[in-house]
């Protein structure tokens, strides 16, 4: 049985593939503006009374690192943001650009190895594939972050996936334990692999706590989520749940409960940067689309017509846009609708959680535990090891293992 948690000793790394993308960028901001007291811990559930009592790791204490594969810095991404959206404060970034400076000398170069041709376009060529063997760029991307811990005298780190969405891998009997993995990675079979399974790997073989952030198949295989019990570590995926999905999560329920059959459900999604230039792809938007989609029939138990479209609007930035469409009977078969449309911007949505789920991951592993965080399920489109899809009886995982938490 886990143990209760004791307070949290020292500090805490977080380790971010993808460090310099709009969302880490934002999260990184963030955290270093509410640990100096100069925002407000708007959208942290672990600075609400929820967490009252329970010894997570203080935001001052958290230091970050990680792997990127674009050029430029923290401040620049920060900069950029800015000028395209206005979610991060100019005068503010003034104020922390010194720590973020200091965040950026401890980001190292990311792996591109099978990474999709999108991704790639994205990418300088000289940093859009790796001639290093499969093997060798793990023991690179592990070294990195050992070295990061000991540099800054680092006893606990949680390694966070927030690369862009990758295509779908073909998964195969070389993905189901960790003995074929390894020889598919000791004979250098690349397109076997993601980067996320090269990242996800590392920090198994580490025994980190893992987040896997986005809907990428390639990252909590088999052989990998068996590795992170083997050696002790907690982890969690995938696919932050923070938009459109949210809602539909929050609402389906509302038509079991009232017994109205919800007919058709019919979603449409505008959005910018480069998640917009990513998701453009067919192979990366089928990945995202298919974890969009699975979850109303889950929730509601039958059958019915659901779409869910994907478009990319240069002009939206980080800025995106949902109009969804709900048709459903009731009374005396009568057809009624439903419509509602979100706005919101994708890493102001998506900071807050991530840091959340990286103190939680952080208590999970001080309370002895390993394998899925089931209770993190409310903070994922297609949470791991967790049938339930319903908001409310995700939210209730939450709470009660809080409670337990506390003791």
């Amino acid at each position: 049985m886990p143990s209760q948690a004791k307070p949290a000793p020292g500090k805490l790394g977080v380790w971010i593939f993808g460090a310099r993308g709009g969302l880490a960028t934002t999260l990184i901001v963030g955290a270093k503006s509410i640990a100096r007291g100069l925002s407000d811990p708007q959208g942290l559930l672990t600075e609400t009374e929820l967490c009252d009592g329970v010894p997570l790791a203080p935001m001052d204490k958290l230091v970050f690192g990680g792997h990127e594969v674009r050029k430029g810095t923290l401040a620049e991404s920060a900069e950029e943001i800015y000028e395209q959206t206005g979610t991060i404060p100019y005068p503010l970034l003034e104020k922390i650009r010194a720590s973020l400076k200091s965040v950026d000398a401890e980001i190292e170069q990311g792996c591109m190895v099978n990474a999709g041709r999108t991704i790639q376009k994205l990418v300088p060529k000289s940093k859009a594939a790796s001639t290093k063997p499969l093997r060798a760029e793990v023991d690179r991307i592990r070294r990195d972050i050992q070295s990061f811990m000991k540099r800054k005298k680092l006893s606990r780190c949680v390694c966070v996936n927030l690369t862009s969405t990758e295509p779908q891998l073909k998964l195969n009997g070389n993905h189901g334990t960790i003995e074929k993995l390894r020889k598919t990675i000791d004979a250098d079979r690349r397109t076997a692999v993601r980067p996320s399974t090269v990242y996800a790997l590392a920090a198994a073989e580490l025994g980190l706590p893992f987040i896997h952030f986005t809907p990428s198949n390639a990252a909590l295989i088999p052989a990998i989520t068996t590795l992170f019990e083997e050696n002790g570590a907690p982890f969690m995926g995938s696919d932050g749940k923070t938009g459109e999905t949210l809602v539909k999560s929050a609402l389906a329920p509302m038509f079991k409960y009232r017994n109205l059959q919800v007919l058709s459900w019919q979603g449409y999604n505008i959005l910018g940067d480069r998640d917009g230039v990513v998701l453009a792809d067919a192979e990366n938007k089928r990945t995202k689309v298919e974890s969009k989609d699975a979850l109303l029939t889950k929730i509601l138990g039958y059958p019915l017509h659901t779409h869910v479209g994907i478009d990319y609007v240069p002009s939206l930035n980080d800025l995106k846009t949902a109009w969804d469409f709900v048709h459903f009977k009731g009374f005396l078969d009568y057809k009624m609708s439903m419509q509602f449309t979100w706005q919101g911007c994708d890493a102001i949505l998506a900071a807050p959680i991530v840091i959340d789920m990286v103190r939680l991951a952080d208590l999970a592993a001080r309370r002895g535990e390993s394998g899925p965080l089931r209770h993190l399920s409310c903070f994922f489109k297609k949470p791991l090891d967790v049938d339930a899809h319903d908001l409310h009886l995700q939210w209730h995982l939450l709470t009660d293992y809080m409670r337990r938490a506390r003791g």
